[in-house]
């Protein structure tokens, strides 16, 4: 398979639009940031909406079975093989971050990459330990059962911490995002929405994200039937 080609290498490319990131990928994104903020919010509601939370977390956990299918036979850009790299790989991204020129990537960078697959871990984390988790009032995870009320309130701890992992990695995640079109004038919100990036030269990735929107579709829908036959 051809690896990605940097700007640095096509500088004299004339600039096209490329379409990066296909629109399964884009859908999970965005789905997924109104989820989770949904869930944030309905977390410090109380009882009442503690409802909410759970079927949030449901539908993030449908999100995040289809990512990891996804990061394996999704498009190049989307697949874990292409952004995630060696830590040789991540330190010579960075040592050359802040200098004119730096290197650019169609999809993830080296250090972004790393920074997806942490978000992911954490999501896991949040969604796995409320499955379990437990409020001593009204409100009892849907796997609640499965463990002892010790193991339960362990997991409520760990859900409680890992919520502020999950803040502080998606703080960081919208400050580098900031950081990107403020200072490297690179813009990563718009291919997000559109799909499409300027990129210098030819690339045979447009295809490959063009495709395989009914593979994904089969894989939502399997992740779905998978979650509802786990907490039913």
């Amino acid at each position: 398979m051809k690896a990605p080609e940097t700007q640095d290498t096509r500088r004299d490319a004339p600039a096209r639009q490329l379409l990066v990131w296909d629109l399964p990928t884009r859908l999970f994104h965005w789905l997924l940031v109104i989820l989770v903020s949904t869930s944030f919010v309905t977390a410090g509601f109380g009882v009442n909406a503690m409802q909410y939370h759970q079927w949030c977390g449901l539908a993030i956990l449908t999100l995040l079975l289809f990512r990891l299918a996804w990061g394996v036979v999704g498009s190049r850009e989307s697949r874990f093989t292409t952004f995630v790299k060696g830590p040789t790989a991540v330190v010579r991204y960075a040592a050359h971050l802040m200098r004119p020129g730096a290197p650019q990537y169609p999809g993830h960078n080296p250090l972004g990459g790393w920074s997806i697959m942490a978000m992911l871990l954490s999501l896991i984390i949040q969604v796995g330990t409320g499955l379990f988790a437990n409020d001593d009032i009204f409100t009892e995870g849907p796997l609640y059962a499965w463990v002892s009320k010790e193991t339960s309130d362990w997991l409520t701890r760990v859900h409680k911490l890992n919520q502020d992992v999950l803040i502080l990695l998606v703080s960081v995640h919208v400050l580098a995002v900031l950081f990107y079109l403020f200072f490297k004038r690179e813009n990563l919100i718009t291919p997000m929405i559109t799909g499409v990036k300027r990129w210098p030269g030819t690339d045979a990735g447009d295809g490959d994200a063009r495709s395989r929107t009914w593979v994904a579709a089969l894989i939502t829908a399997l992740a779905a039937c998978a979650v509802y036959l786990l907490v039913r």
